[in-house]
């Protein structure tokens, strides 16, 4: 194991298949982007390592060359980039491999949003790449204490790091699980195209039902592994979130843990926020209602400060409830509750099915529903939806961690949320008994389905309809919680002396 002073700074390498600002499909982007910017903050030499995907290449401006690498079995030639990511003050690494990861689409898919056939290869050779700097063998002369990999596409890390026959000095090695719905599965033919050791392929290794998982092989030879919220790693431990690793899981004891996600109050914060038309804070909460006309306009619908505004920003799919609105939204649109109209806005992108749904909802009521589905998150309008919308969706069948509900919170954007995940970790339901103590913070409902999501909504219209001062101090008490990465980052520096002493 990599020598450290304990009570020194660490020498961590964070792995990662994508990173803001380089490239974002989803939360993990957003806290490969934050949370080593925290940890550089408490004194760590943290660097960032990710593939170079054209427009990761794009975001980094100038690159310098700072290793060049042969793989046994990969005829290309593998160049390590070095960008300096400014905000966060930390070396970033590049790995360029031309076949593998200059290509449109996105990380995972083609532009028909189908996975790309040969991942298995690509991300294998992501993780080889990774390892080499791990076992200080890529010429940068360098070497971490630890090694910190999130989801399957640096599932193999710590499985190659688990071979000592040529190094004994091996970093301890945390991986974090981001959601355990994505976990790598590939079939046999690909496992004998990686040439991974024969002695791997049994239960015990990382086979799993005839096929094996890259994540499967980041959670058995990790020294610690965690997600991201505690509710969320007490319900994988069980058979209905588990997906078929909760026996695994549950089996690590004390090697397995929850660190809630933060969020960068830097990027997002109202008073200061660059991509919104009037910024506010909570002295000056009325300018709120400006945003609103601005999202109104932009998503073509009729300008109307009264309008009861919910927004919804995020991956159309299933398990981020998306099937849940669309089940309540023409009792929604149509409802008597409000004395004002309602209108929806959604941004994000995901399954085209429930895509093409949203886009004939939008059609119906073409002044109350506004859709922006795309290829990708556009960052600068989801700035747009937290300031302008009253009120934000998130009914998540399950959710690790989420973290537009936060967003939502700081600008004083109410959220309506399932109870599950870190949902339940973050959002205080606005019950009679929470409003007198003044800790609500938004809508919990318990039961995922269209009935327990139209009993929150019929909540929240008869808030905001019927008691707006009371709404105000909903909104109000939402911007003052505290969600920052600084106190994420010192779970993460106990999760990493843990890890080196196992």
């Amino acid at each position: 194991m990599a020598q450290t002073n304990h009570t020194a700074s660490l020498k961590v390498l964070f792995a990662t298949s994508e990173a803001l600002p380089f490239i974002k499909t989803g939360g993990l982007a957003d806290v490969s982007g934050s949370l080593p910017a925290a940890l550089r903050a408490r004194g760590h030499d943290v660097r960032l390592i990710l593939p170079a995907y054209p427009m990761a290449l794009r975001k980094a401006g100038e690159v310098t060359t700072v290793a060049t690498l042969n793989l046994p079995g990969i005829k290309e030639v593998i160049y390590l980039l070095e960008s300096q990511l400014h905000n966060i003050n930390a070396h970033v690494y590049l790995v360029s491999a031309h076949e593998h990861f200059d290509r449109g689409g996105n990380p995972y898919t083609n532009l028909a949003g189908t996975d790309w056939g040969d991942n298995p290869e690509r991300f294998a050779l992501l993780c080889r790449v990774i390892s080499l700097l791990a076992k200080d063998q890529a010429g940068l002369h360098w070497q971490p204490d630890i090694v910190h990999c999130n989801d399957w596409q640096t599932g193999l890390v710590p499985l190659f790091l688990s071979d000592r026959s040529n190094i004994s000095n091996i970093p301890a090695i945390v991986f974090t699980i981001h959601n355990l719905c994505f976990q790598g599965i590939f079939d046999r033919a690909a496992f004998k195209r990686l040439k991974l050791p024969e002695s791997l392929w049994n239960p015990q290794g990382i086979e799993y039902h005839g096929d094996f998982s890259f994540l499967k092989g980041g959670i058995l030879f990790s020294n610690c592994v965690n997600t991201v919220s505690p509710t969320y790693a007490k319900e994988v431990c069980l058979p209905k979130l588990g997906c078929g690793f909760d026996g695994m899981l549950a089996q690590l004891g004390d090697r397995f843990s929850g660190i809630l996600n933060g969020i960068d109050y830097k990027e997002w914060n109202p008073a200061t926020d660059p991509y919104i038309a009037h910024n506010y804070d909570i002295e000056s909460f009325a300018n709120k209602t400006a945003n609103k006309l601005v999202l109104q306009e932009a998503f073509g619908l009729p300008k109307d400060t009264q309008a009861m505004l919910f927004g919804y920003v995020g991956r159309v799919t299933a398990q981020k409830g998306v099937d849940l609105i669309l089940s309540v939204l023409p009792q929604l649109l149509n409802n008597q509750i409000t004395k004002h109209k309602v209108q929806v806005v959604f941004q994000g992108f995901g399954d085209a099915v429930l895509e093409q749904e949203l886009r004939t909802v939008a059609k119906q009521y073409p002044n109350q529903v506004g859709v922006n589905v795309e290829h990708k998150i556009d960052e600068q309008q989801a700035h747009r939806v937290e300031a302008g919308s009253d009120c934000f969706l998130m009914p998540s069948h399950f959710e690790p961690c989420g973290l537009t509900q936060l967003y939502s919170l700081r600008y004083g954007t109410v959220p309506i949320v399932h109870n599950t995940g870190g949902l339940a970790d973050t959002i205080i339901d606005a019950s009679l008994d929470n409003l007198a103590q003044g800790i609500a913070t938004g809508f919990v409902f318990e039961h995922p389905d269209s009935e327990g999501l139209w009993y929150a909504l019929k909540q929240a219209m008869q808030m905001y309809t019927y008691a707006p001062d009371t709404w105000q101090k909903l909104a109000l008490n939402g911007m003052q919680q505290n969600f920052s990465w600084d106190r994420s980052a010192t779970r993460y520096e106990e999760l990493y002396l843990q890890a080196i002493a196992k």
